[in-house]
């Protein structure tokens, strides 16, 4: 649908969204088209807010949770308003639709403890064992995203002051700190790992796969998954726990709310406010196991 091309291309050009959020726009947006067909509505401008309404109410059927719910509106919702920019189309339809609240849900972060029998179980002198080392290494120490992690280049390390540069979301670059531990790692998996995994390969990506490639987002997920189960833990992980992880030890260990706003890369100091829930949460059920009349 011409429409729907020139929307995703305005927002990957123009507004430097993301690959991921790009493809969540485009599900999001076709399905909504594919429900308007079921109503045997072809065009965008007999749209009406009943079909709106109507559409949520079968969201709402199909047992998505708010949050899901609450997106798909947001995307729709400016999908109309470029339809109202550029074709005139009527956008009142979903202007005054309710957004649901999404569930207030704490993520989920190792305990300091937990990550430790993370790290102690997965050393090794091996090549994959090297790498994954100083992939867990990383991500724990400057809370990135698995998006930011796997466009890493080599240029964007720089050893001497131990810092990262990474390029977060809408194209928006910042300089993210790391500590001794990833320093080593890195270090190590760059001069003893890397040059040997590459073999003929010509990239300038900091983490590859077995055979040398770029690696990419499920790669990471598998690698996670792999360690935690050579640790034999029945924890789930995925990369955004580690991130979790990060700025919830941060806060227990006395950093400011600023200061891991800055280091998240989070645009709304909000955003970052979920995790004083979880330090919270945490210091109650510390109170709450180590009181004696608690």
């Amino acid at each position: 649908m011409q429409a729907l091309d020139e929307f995703l291309r305005v927002i990957q050009v123009e507004k430097n969204f993301s690959v991921h959020t790009v493809k969540e726009y485009e599900r999001d947006i076709t399905q909504f088209i594919n429900f308007l067909h079921s109503e045997g509505i072809d065009k965008f401008d007999e749209v009406e807010y009943f079909h709106a309404r109507l559409f949520v109410t079968k969201l709402y059927e199909e047992k998505h949770s708010r949050a899901t719910i609450s997106r798909k509106i947001s995307s729709i919702r400016t999908f109309f308003r470029f339809l109202n920019r550029d074709y005139g189309i009527d956008v009142s339809a979903f202007l005054s639709l309710y957004h649901p609240k999404k569930e207030k849900i704490l993520p989920h972060f190792f305990y300091e403890d937990e990550l430790e029998q993370l790290f102690d179980a997965n050393k090794g002198d091996d090549l994959k064992s090297i790498r994954n080392m100083a992939l867990l290494e990383l991500l724990y120490a400057t809370g990135i995203r698995v998006s930011e992690c796997i466009s890493i280049e080599l240029d964007d390390v720089d050893f001497h002051y131990s810092i990262l540069r990474v390029m977060g979301k809408g194209r928006k670059e910042r300089i993210v700190p790391f500590g001794q531990y990833a320093h080593e790692a890195l270090l190590r998996y760059i001069n003893e790992a890397r040059p040997l995994l590459m073999k003929n390969k010509k990239h300038n990506r900091l983490f590859v796969n077995m055979r040398g490639d770029e690696l990419t987002d499920r790669g990471v997920r598998y690698i996670l998954n792999e360690m935690i189960r050579h640790a034999s833990m029945h924890a789930k992980i995925y990369p955004h726990m580690l991130r979790h992880t990060f700025a919830t030890h941060l806060l227990n260990n006395g950093a400011d709310l600023r200061t891991v706003q800055e280091l998240l890369g989070h645009e709304n100091l909000s955003t970052t406010q979920i995790y004083t829930h979880v330090t919270k949460e945490h210091l109650r059920s510390t109170y709450m196991k180590a009181h004696p009349r608690a």
